[in-house]
Formats: C-alpha cells, sequence, structure tokens
C-alpha cells in the first residue's frame, strides 16, 4: 500500500494500462512533430493558397534554414537567437530569387509545371548540399538559456521542446491574423481572384506575388531553425519529413491556413498516441487519414467548395 501511494506521489500511474512517463512522452513528442509539420504546411498553403504554386521545394528549403542556422554559428559566430532572425531572412530572399527567376514564367500555365519545377529545384539543392556536407548529421546545440527542463511530476519537460511547441503556435496564429483579419491579407487575397483589378488601386501585384513566395520560403527556413538543436542538420531533413507535411496539407484543405495549422497539430498528436497504441501503424497513420478524409470530403477539411 505504501509502495503504491510513493508510486502516485512520483506521478507513476498508468492510463490504458500504458505508464504515465510513456503516454505523456509521447504526446509531448506528437505536439512537437505537429509543431513542424503546422509550421511547414502553413508556408505551403500560403504559397499555393496566395500563388497557386505547389511548392515541392519546401522541404530543402527547411533544409536550407537548419544549415544557415549551423553556418551563421561556424563561420560568423552568430547564435541560435540571432538565426531565428537571419536564417530565415536569408533562405526567404533566395525564395525571391526562385520567383523572379522562374516561377513567375509559369503563373498562367497548369499548377503541374510549377510542381515539376520545384520538385526539380528541390532535388538541385538537396544534391548540392549532400555532396558537401555528406549524409551524415552535424550537431546544434540547444541554446543555453533553453537548457534543462521541467518535472511536471507526471512526466519530465524539456525546456526547448517547450519553446519549439509555443513559438511554433504563435508564428502560426500571427500569419493567419494578418491574411485574413488585416487589409493587407485582403489585397492579398483580392490578387490572387482578379489581379488586374487590384493593380488598378496601384498595388504592384508582382511584387506582392514575389514577397508573399519568400514569406512562405521563410517559414519553412524557420521552422528548420528550431528544429536544428531537436534533429541532426543533414541534407536528407527534408526530404523525410516533406510527404508527411503534403499529406497535411492536403488533409485541412489545399491554400486554407487555418487547416494547415490545425491539421498539423492535430496530425502531430494522432502520430505520437499511434505510436504508444500501435506502434506499427504510426509510419502510415497520417497516409490512412488523408485517404479517408479525401473519400469523404475530397476539398479537405477545412478546405473551400470550388
Amino acid at each position: 500500500m505504501w509502495e503504491q501511494a510513493a508510486g502516485w506521489g512520483r506521478g507513476m500511474f498508468e492510463i490504458f494500462g500504458i505508464p504515465s512517463q510513456a503516454l505523456f512522452g509521447q504526446l509531448l513528442l506528437g505536439l512537437i512533430n505537429g509543431s513542424f509539420y503546422a509550421l511547414l504546411s502553413l508556408g505551403l498553403a500560403v504559397i499555393f493558397g496566395m500563388l497557386n504554386i505547389i511548392n515541392f521545394t519546401h522541404g530543402a528549403q527547411y533544409m536550407m534554414g537548419a544549415f544557415a542556422a549551423y553556418l551563421l554559428l561556424q563561420n560568423f559566430g552568430l547564435n541560435y537567437w540571432a538565426a531565428l532572425v537571419i536564417a530565415p531572412i536569408l533562405v526567404g530572399a533566395t525564395g525571391v530569387l526562385i520567383e523572379r527567376l522562374f516561377l513567375q514564367h509559369l503563373r498562367k500555365l497548369d499548377p503541374l509545371y510549377g510542381l515539376l519545377l520545384t520538385f526539380g529545384l528541390g532535388l538541385v539543392i538537396e544534391g548540392l548540399f549532400r555532396n558537401h556536407y555528406g549524409s551524415s548529421g552535424l550537431p546544434y546545440q540547444v541554446p543555453d538559456a533553453l537548457k534543462g527542463g521541467r518535472n511536471l511530476g507526471f512526466m519530465f519537460l524539456p525546456n526547448y521542446r517547450a519553446w519549439v511547441i509555443v513559438l511554433s503556435l504563435a508564428v502560426c496564429l500571427a500569419p493567419w491574423f494578418a491574411i485574413e483579419r488585416t487589409r493587407l491579407g485582403s489585397y492579398l487575397r483580392a490578387a490572387t481572384e482578379n489581379p488586374v483589378l487590384v493593380r488598378a488601386f496601384g498595388i504592384n501585384v508582382p511584387r506582392m506575388v514575389t514577397l508573399t513566395y519568400g514569406f512562405g520560403v521563410g517559414l519553412a527556413a524557420l521552422a528548420g531553425v528550431m528544429a536544428a538543436p531537436i534533429y541532426n542538420v543533414s541534407p536528407q531533413m527534408g526530404s523525410d519529413l516533406i510527404i508527411v507535411v503534403f499529406a497535411v496539407v492536403v488533409i485541412g484543405g489545399m491554400g486554407s491556413i487555418l487547416g494547415a495549422i490545425l491539421t498539423g497539430f492535430a496530425l502531430g498528436i494522432i502520430e505520437g498516441l499511434t505510436k504508444v497504441f500501435y506502434p506499427q501503424a504510426s509510419a502510415t497513420v497520417v497516409f490512412v487519414v488523408m485517404v479517408i478524409v479525401l473519400l469523404t470530403r475530397p476539398r479537405g477539411l477545412f478546405g473551400r467548395a470550388a
């Protein structure tokens, strides 16, 4: 009896036969994965919703954000906090260059052309990094201010993991508010529907489109910086994630900002719980959900009717 009470005092109990620490640990892992799913899906949804481009370079741009943080530290001594600001700007600038050099010429063509172009660019970028840095991962340290963690009784919560969840949620909500609730957002939406009319009001639509693409790329790079201390900085880190992220976007609804955010976090949690109760299905549960959603609601959970 005393041992049982002591166990409860230390937060050791079971839920559906699963030790609480294992269950909550996987929930935390699911939230962390969901944070990256949401950030990357948000960037994809912004680019597709505003530009009608299926951006398969997104995984490579996520990887470039992590490498930018690593190189800023190694070559210039700039720490994680500086990289959070500088890396998305640098990688976003490469996105602006890609849009100006290539994607602007495909605006009036079938979206398939943009998909093929960005898929090829992603392969080229990943190949260049793999050729120069190899396939093994490079370490990136957690910033000193976020080392350690807190004992919540039922689980141990690393400070950096908590930071990733909170920051990603804040970053996701800010673009959603800007696009859906501000005048700038109304201009962006109008430019996708009737660019000629918007141009008549003196707004430079091509520049707006270019900056929107750069912003979506910057979101991917920000996710890469946040991922660097958790995962090794590797040329393959984007290709390992991008297919799942596209499934998240499809489930949420192509072009739906809110759908990308909510679906990203939800599927991360579902994936984490699946690892506890049925580990064999953890790698495929996202795609099973995608099939079910497409069969019952082809436009996605939050997609608008055509």
